[in-house]
């Protein structure tokens, strides 16, 4: 099936959830609401002829406090059907929250907790909320582009000088140690 035999699939029980398209993504993909993309994501798995059993990847981006929005990225596969997918859903960035998909594809679990983790967004409905790569105590989200990282976490540096660490190798490297 075609990418647009699949957004006209989607169109026909959810018309008005598709609220554009980006033809330049590889693969194609769909702009859906946010308030329908778990019923989406059930639909895309469940339809015969679709049949994305595959959740491959979920990604977030950060589009900076200018826009004041980031996105949630979806990248499916179908196995049999052998047909690829991506959506994408636009979210408010000063509490930036969507549906879980983990009750449909569980290797969202790990996903969703990496974006919670690394750019703060919250999927609603998760199991298991909660840090999966940083310590629960660290400060922020680092892959946010305003993060402003910590000068210290219990009591090691995590900041460090460029300038000052190449100087350091170079020395490392003339002594031979």
């Amino acid at each position: 099936m075609d990418f647009s035999k699949i957004k006209q699939t989607i169109e026909e029980s959810f018309p008005s959830a598709i609220t554009g398209e980006d033809l330049t993504a590889s693969p194609k993909a769909l702009i859906v609401e946010k308030e329908s993309i778990k019923h989406v994501c059930q639909f895309l798995q469940e339809q015969e002829g679709l049949y994305f059993d595959s959740l491959s990847c979920l990604s977030g981006v950060d589009n900076g406090p200018e826009k004041g929005t980031m996105e949630v990225i979806y990248n499916f596969y179908s196995i049999p059907y052998d047909h690829h997918l991506m959506l994408k859903v636009e979210i408010e960035r000063d509490s930036p929250s969507v549906p879980s998909v983990e009750s449909i594809w569980k290797t969202a679990n790990w996903h969703e907790r990496e974006a919670f983790d690394l750019l703060g967004i919250k999927f609603n409905g998760h199991p298991d909320l909660r840090r999966i790569l940083l310590p629960n105590d660290w400060e922020g989200h680092p892959l946010r582009k305003d993060y402003q990282e910590q000068e210290k976490y219990h009591g090691m540096t995590v900041t460090y000088d460029r300038e000052e660490s190449s100087e350091n190798e170079e020395l490392t490297i003339k002594n031979g140690k």
